[in-house]
């Protein structure tokens, strides 16, 4: 065994084991999708990362998947809004950042529940900020914000 191999590959090896993965994927789009509409038959790609989702025929709301940057990574999350433009669901799919995330707290997610587009949605306002994850708040609720303003009132 050369030298190399016998110095580098076990510190290697105990880099990898010391430095933990920061990016943690907490659900998949169909697991997201499914908790969001639990009745639902199918879902119809609407276009880019957006689904319909249908028990038969009847709309039951619409499925959407975006990205906004925490502090200096993507948070992934998926926002699910009823036929009349409300939030039912907000899911943070995956999270990068090494602290932040409390945003995927349900306690803290639960305040779009509801929200339209004429919402304020503002940190500090009806949003509560989260100490330490300030940006991540900052950006998943614009990114909500947006979501709304983009689909709210094209669900049907």
């Amino acid at each position: 065994m050369t030298d190399w191999v016998r110095f580098t590959l076990p510190a290697a090896v105990v880099a990898s084991i010391s430095s933990p993965a920061h990016a943690v994927q907490y659900l998949t789009v169909d697991a997201a999708q499914k908790l969001a509409f639990p009745a639902a038959s199918r879902f119809v790609e609407n276009g880019g990362l957006t689904w319909k989702a249908q028990a038969g025929d009847r709309l039951l709301g619409l499925f959407v998947v975006d990205h906004v940057i925490g502090k200096h990574l993507y948070i992934d999350y998926a926002v699910a809004l009823d036929p009349a433009g409300r939030v039912m669901r907000v899911d943070i799919l995956q999270y990068r950042e090494s602290y932040g995330g409390e945003v995927r707290e349900p306690g803290w997610l639960a305040q779009f529940v509801g929200k339209t587009s004429a919402s304020p949605l503002k940190v500090g306002g009806d949003i509560r900020n989260i100490s330490g994850a300030t940006l991540s708040s900052l950006h998943v609720t614009e990114g909500v914000k947006r979501i709304l303003a983009t689909y709210g009132s094209r669900t049907r």
